[in-house]
């Protein structure tokens, strides 16, 4: 049984969210997409870019990827671990079923695409 299913979200449009309790450092899902050189990454307009190092990303706008349903925390309750040049999403804390699941995008993300808009997520709210 997937521990995670998408439905929708006050934070942000469709969000990812706990079909059971999961628990602290426990993995939950692999980001997926087009890997990507960073400079092809600044060309795009996507949203669902996600740096591995200083020289390759990951692009998700391809829907397949479940794990770009992950919406922005100011707390998050999940955290991206790079592991082997993939993006892993583990707990940072126990989540109970029913939580929506939430990681930091950064200051960079935050600052071009949801400051104009105002954070939803629950610190924010």
């Amino acid at each position: 049984m997937k521990k995670y299913k998408v439905k929708q979200s006050k934070v942000s449009g469709d969000g990812l969210f706990a079909t059971q309790k999961i628990a602290k450092d426990e993995y939950i899902i692999t980001y997926t997409g087009e890997y990507i050189t960073d400079t092809e990454a600044n060309k795009r307009k996507s949203k669902y870019i996600f740096e591995i190092d200083d020289t390759h990303s990951i692009d998700a706008q391809d829907e397949k990827n479940t794990a770009r349903y992950i919406n922005h925390f100011c707390e998050p309750n999940v955290e991206a671990r790079i592991v082997n040049g993939e993006i892993r999403f583990y707990a940072n804390r126990d989540i109970d079923k029913g939580e929506e699941l939430g990681f930091d995008y950064g200051e960079e993300y935050v600052d071009e695409f949801i400051t104009p808009t105002g954070c939803k997520c629950p610190k924010c709210i």
